[in-house]
């Protein structure tokens, strides 16, 4: 009998509907560069709805999937509202810890 798969990316954007998946997630991209930082921050906005988190966020649909994709430019107001809307937030911490 063969084996049941699923295809990855629906994988991914289930699991990443887990708020504490996700930041660990994003924390792990953040380590890598912006452009893959804004390209996280996208998958998780789709995992969780995209037009949600963009009402919730209060931007508009097409504004969020601009400002995530890999030559978005988002303000720390846009940042902050789509990572509230997701349930996170940002924290700086020390850099020698």
């Amino acid at each position: 009998m063969p084996k049941r798969t699923r295809p990855y990316r629906e994988w991914q954007l289930e699991k990443l509907t887990d708020p504490e998946i996700a930041a660990a997630f994003l924390n792990a991209s953040l380590q890598e560069a912006p452009e893959v930082f804004l390209s996280a921050l996208g998958k998780v906005a789709q995992a969780n709805r995209m037009s949600k988190v963009a009402k919730e966020s209060g931007l508009q649909r097409e504004t969020l999937y601009r400002s995530l994709s890999e030559k978005g430019n988002p303000t720390l107001d846009t940042l902050t509202g789509v990572l509230a809307a997701l349930d996170l937030k940002f924290e700086i911490v020390s850099a020698k810890e």
